[in-house]
């Protein structure tokens, strides 16, 4: 969008790059975001079948196995056999994928839940410049949107920093440049066609 608008200052075709790249962009990280979490849900489910026919082929070397694991965490081996017994009495899997592989069965990732939200995200996050570019006068359109967005990606910065618990300032500096120069880049190539005369 940033690019059509480097070569024209009409709304259509700004407007046309805009919805192309929103719709495109969305279905794009959504397809993306299903393949790499079906991988990742496939992987799950067989490491679960796999523990599940251990289970039934060879019970008590599964149960010598969960009491060393807890034995190796730092339990006396008495305590760590008793611990592994009642936790197996309860939930033979799930105790297993618990302390073996950090699994629950009834967590396993959802394909179409990761692939949806990455789209809305994704989509939420484009609407702001599509919003700009397309509201504001043509005289401020590129500098105000520039601007826009620099904003949007400081406060992302900001949240994802707080979330995942790492400097806010370096999560926002890397983003906020990594955007200014992808849009710098963007436009120059969209001005430079424009007076070349290509498009």
């Amino acid at each position: 969008m940033i690019g059509v608008a480097g070569v024209t200052n009409i709304l259509a075709p700004i407007l046309v790059a805009g919805t192309a790249a929103v719709v495109g962009g969305s279905v794009s990280m959504a397809l993306g975001e299903y393949v790499s979490v079906s991988s990742q849900k496939d992987s799950q489910e067989a490491l679960i079948e796999k523990e599940r026919q251990e289970l039934r082929e060879d019970p008590d070397g599964e149960l010598d196995e969960l009491a060393g694991l807890y034995e190796a965490n730092g339990l006396t081996p008495a305590t760590a056999r008793q611990v592994a017994v009642e936790l197996t009495g309860h939930d033979v899997l799930a105790a297993h994928l618990s302390a073996e592989l950090n699994i629950d069965e009834l967590e396993v990732v959802n394909p179409w839940h990761a692939a949806l939200a990455s789209a809305a995200a994704f989509a939420a996050g484009a609407v702001l410049p599509l919003l700009a570019i397309l509201l504001l006068p043509k005289e401020v359109r590129i500098p105000l949107t520039f601007v826009a967005v620099l904003v949007a990606l400081t406060i992302t910065g900001a949240v994802s920093a707080h979330v995942g618990g790492s400097s806010r300032r370096r999560a926002m500096l890397r983003l906020v440049l990594g955007g200014a120069l992808a849009m710098a880049f963007t436009y120059l190539v969209g001005a430079l066609l424009g007076t070349t005369g290509m498009v």
